[in-house]
């Protein structure tokens, strides 16, 4: 199906939005889930935007930002899973593996961003020393326009003007690269969430773990929402288990540091 210009400005309206959230880490609705749901949204095909941001959003669950490091781009992955799973007709599984080359493409741009805007600190060294507070926001709404400026020409490129040369490449590609690029797709979500747990796992939260698995693929359910409720109450479960362990701590330490002082007096 082919993109409308009305609907490439819209995704780049929303690729600016969401960039700048990835830029400043604040609402974080730069997950690829939200952002390929927004894109499927847009283009009228909800489904295929709720399909491919689940396969994107496992496949970068582990792979976050640490320090100057910069992962491919979650956004452009989410966006361009989904618009090219629309304008070629494909599986997101198949599409997302075609979408990396966006991402990584905006990984170097953001990259380019750390290293470039480098040369605005001796100004905003200088506003800081006189307390130039306009100067400084003045500053900051420059260097995120220009964030923002470039995931909305980035995507609107990528979306709408090169809509017909991805359809040709797609349909150019044969069975077997397809058939390739689908098997990929489908192990990259258990890679990316295998690379979670290798930071996030815990011999407590292996049972958790167990049961989530047993009720996810062996207990006939219509939707997932019941699996999602019992995740939540083994969440709020370990949370309160682990508060109470807490207060029991605090509770303890203060009463030896009284006790101690009762003696020494």
């Amino acid at each position: 199906m082919q993109i409308t210009l009305v609907q490439g400005i819209l995704l780049a309206i929303a690729a600016m939005i969401i960039g700048v959230d990835f830029w400043l880490e604040a609402l974080f609705i730069f997950n690829p889930l939200i952002v390929a749901t927004i894109a499927g949204i847009i283009l009228g095909d909800v489904t295929t935007g709720v399909v491919g941001g689940a396969i994107c959003a496992l496949a970068f669950m582990g792979l976050t930002p640490a320090g100057g490091t910069q992962p491919p781009n979650p956004v452009l992955a989410g966006f361009m899973t989904v618009v090219i799973a629309h304008t070629t007709g494909l599986d997101p599984t198949v599409t997302f593996g075609l979408s990396l080359p966006f991402s990584i493409v905006m990984q170097y741009i953001v990259l380019m961003f750390y290293s470039g805007f480098s040369f605005f600190m001796p100004a905003a060294d200088k506003a800081a020393e006189n307390a130039d507070t306009a100067a400084l926001g003045r500053l900051n709404i420059l260097l995120t326009g220009i964030v923002a400026a470039s995931y909305g020409i980035v995507v609107f490129l990528s979306a709408y003007a090169a809509q017909a040369t991805i359809a040709n490449i797609a349909d150019a590609m044969p069975e077997w690269f397809v058939h390739g690029l689908d098997v990929a797709g489908g192990m990259l979500p258990a890679v990316g969430f295998g690379l979670l747990l290798t930071v996030m796992m815990k011999a407590k939260y292996i049972p958790f773990l167990i049961v989530g698995f047993l009720i996810a693929n062996y207990i006939p359910m219509e939707n997932l929402l019941p699996v999602a409720l019992i995740g939540a109450a083994f969440g709020l479960y370990d949370f309160f288990s682990a508060k109470a362990r807490d207060d029991a701590i605090g509770s303890a330490n203060k009463g030896n540091v009284t006790g101690g002082s009762g003696r020494g007096i």
